[in-house]
């Protein structure tokens, strides 16, 4: 046998020895609770305790509802949380699990809370022990589920109220949280009264159930002889505890409400950061008296629906200043456009302050033509929003100044890239000539287009695009293809943000496929159609902002007795000059203007020969047909050359020098046109249209 003595003059180097052996000997289990990352971890008799098996258990508290019955589990949470609020080191509680063959058996746990050094709480260390044998007589039992079933009773008031108010955005869901027939019920009152305090007021924003408005309380004085009145004013809880009561203290309001049989009321401040922002009253019919617990349960139901209150109130201001900021970098009016129906919709995303960067814009340009402009700046902030008041502003201008589609496109790219900012913009670009109905498309990282036919087939319309805007510049890719889309009369170009398209769990093309399927049922009329769109989306929600822009091309009254007409003209070319010539007689005459015939080829052909003589480069010579009080003929000849063409005085030999002159004099009007990188010479003839 060995000394005892000798043994206790020799100790071990790792005395004292691992506490797991020792708690397993007490039947105790052990656990390690991370806040930061939410797991749960247990030694092997912790798991004994539960009654749990290893693969039973992932690590996350949420697993042990399998063994901890729902109001045992809410009591714990809620002591647990108070005792990390209040700052205390440790807690205790005992409480029943529901073992493997049915029985509950009572268990009790310790921990303590361990904190960083700004008194975050980080992490619980603690243990789990059966507690049978503490508490095996049945009456202790009895009396602690009791004291636990009183307590739990005391807490679900504030619980069921806070859980209800954590889905309310604005001040108005608050308010039909806390009048709601359920709500009223969990707070276990009869009645409720609530104000806000505006301006030195209490201004009624609810009251329940029906017909209990007291006539005069809409709006009061916070000096007046009110209860909410007077907790405002001295921003303690008021207390009645009997009907005797309430008439002696409050005279003015009693009379209005001895209907509702009240025999007790508790008028609690609403206190955020420090100050009031309005009252709440509970009126009741079935209680006599308020206990300690009972007082210390409705103060704390107080603070959570003012702090429910204020989160709405602040919801509610900067969801006005982000939608107010927001239209005020959109376009103020949409201009109205000869041949077209046009209908634009914006919708600010579910969140609060996160203002987007969606926009659209409508540029009428020359020649019966108009630019349609859909785009999505990267963020949710103010900084997108005036990246996009700008974006918007240069695309506007590129396009007004003549340039072509891709070159709008490129030119915003440089800006946005040049611009001091770190964000990128989807964005798409169409141009499209009324008269004719062909629609150029540009698109730099967007969503594709859509076309809705009269009969209300819709389509999606692919087509090639380039990098977005701002990174198509960073990596030296300005090259834009561009897209051409034939619009029908009666056909509808809709251009929309990716907040119509994309929904939660689904794809782009299941979302696009979505859309289509709905503007395919959608009502005729564009302005009605876009209503029905931005309704859908809002009834989604989500957290993203919706543009949205339809062009409709209208269903002339009359036929037009003419089309568009294109051709490429290169320098050293005989036969495409000649070719452009036989196209314009050709042209005219099938356009019923023979009479202006000699006039049209001369004046075509100077400016084709000016483009071809003084650019060095090719030609593009268009003619087209413009209906309206009076049928012109068009003809424009764009070039390279930024250079504007001047008259001269003609050379001694009397050769050259007279070309504008000649345009001057056979054209009804003409001018110049910036294009891009080069310019287009116009001119029209009056031809009227003859039998």
């Amino acid at each position: 046998m060995v000394d005892r003595g000798a043994s206790a003059l020799s100790l071990p180097d790792d005395w004292p020895a691992h506490p797991d052996p020792i708690l397993a000997l007490n039947r105790m289990g052990s656990f390690d609770w991370d806040l930061d990352t939410g797991l749960f971890h247990m030694d092997a008799q912790a798991y004994e305790v539960f009654d749990l098996r290893p693969d039973e258990y992932d690590g996350h508290p949420t697993t042990l509802a399998i063994r901890v019955p729902p109001p045992e589990a809410y009591r714990l949470d809620g002591l647990v949380s108070q005792a990390m609020k209040d700052g205390s080191e440790n807690y205790g509680a005992y409480f029943r699990i529901r073992c493997r063959d049915g029985t509950l058996r009572w268990t009790h746990t310790q921990g303590y809370i361990r904190r960083d050094e700004t008194g975050r709480p980080r992490r619980i260390i603690g243990i789990v022990r059966d507690a049978t044998d503490e508490l095996a007589e049945s009456e202790q039992r009895r009396e602690q589920a009791a004291e636990d079933e009183a307590r739990r009773q005391q807490t679900s008031v504030v619980q069921l109220t806070t859980a209800a108010l954590a889905h309310a955005r604005t001040v108005q869901d608050v308010i039909d949280v806390l009048k709601d027939t359920h709500g009223l019920s969990n707070l276990g009152a009869t009645s409720l009264v609530m104000g806000l305090v505006e301006a030195g007021r209490i201004r009624l924003v609810a009251e329940g159930p029906a017909g209990s408005f007291v006539p005069g309380t809409r709006v009061t004085r916070i000096d007046e002889q009110y209860p909410m009145s007077e907790v405002v004013r001295t921003l303690s809880p008021r207390f009645i505890e009997s009907p005797e009561e309430f008439a002696e203290r409050y005279p003015i309001l009693w009379p209005h409400i001895t209907d509702l049989s009240i025999t007790a009321a508790a008028y609690l401040p609403l206190i955020a950061q420090a100050r009031p922002i309005g009252a709440i009253g509970l009126l009741y019919s079935d209680r006599n008296g308020f206990s300690t617990e009972d007082r210390n349960v409705l103060v704390a139901l107080g603070s959570s629906i003012a702090q429910s209150l204020q989160r709405a109130m602040f919801y509610d201001q900067e969801k006005d200043l982000a939608t107010g900021l927001q239209q005020a970098m959109l376009p103020r009016t949409i201009p109205s456009v000869s041949g077209a129906d046009v209908a634009v919709r914006y919708r600010s995303a579910s969140l609060g302050r996160d203002i987007g960067g969606d926009w659209y814009d409508l540029i009428p340009l020359p020649g019966g033509r108009v630019g349609a402009v859909i785009g999505d700046v990267q963020g949710h902030d103010t900084h997108a929003a005036a990246v996009m008041g700008q974006l918007r502003i240069v695309l506007r201008a590129y396009a007004a100044e003549g340039h072509t589609p891709a070159t709008v496109m490129a030119r915003a790219s440089v800006f946005l890239h040049e611009l001091d900012t770190d964000r990128f913009a989807t964005c798409l670009y169409a141009e499209a000539d009324l008269s004719t109905g062909v629609v150029q498309v540009v698109r730099a990282g967007h969503i594709d287009p859509l076309i809705r036919e009269p009969g209300g087939a819709c389509r999606r319309v692919a087509v090639e695009g380039g990098l977005p805007l701002g990174l198509s510049a960073e990596f030296g890719r300005l090259e834009y293809p561009v897209g051409t889309i034939e619009l029908d009369s009666g056909h509808t170009l809709l251009l929309c943000t990716d907040g119509l398209v994309e929904q939660p769990g689904a794809d782009l093309d299941d979302g696009m496929q979505t859309l289509t399927a709905l503007i395919a049922t959608g009502p005729d009329d564009v302005r009605d159609l876009a209503d029905r769109l931005i309704d859908v989306a809002e009834e989604r929600g989500g957290e993203d902002d919706v543009a949205l822009l339809l062009l409709r091309r209208s269903v002339l009254d009359a036929p037009q007795s003419g089309g568009r007409l294109q051709q490429h003209v290169a320098p050293g070319d005989p036969e495409a000059l000649t070719g452009a010539r036989h196209m314009i007689r050709a042209a005219v005459g099938a356009w019923n203007a023979a009479d202006r015939a000699d006039e049209i080829e001369l004046v075509a052909d100077e400016l084709i020969t000016n483009a071809l003589m003084h650019t060095e480069g090719s030609a593009i010579v268009t003619l087209r047909v413009l209906s309206g009080s009076e049928r012109r003929l068009r003809v424009e000849v764009e070039d390279s050359s930024s250079a504007l063409p001047r008259r001269r005085e003609a050379g001694e030999s009397g050769v050259s020098g007279r070309g504008l002159l000649l345009v001057d004099l056979l054209t009804d009007v003409w001018g110049v046109e910036a294009r891009g990188g080069g310019k287009a010479v116009w001119c029209e003839f009056v031809a009227p249209e003859r039998p």
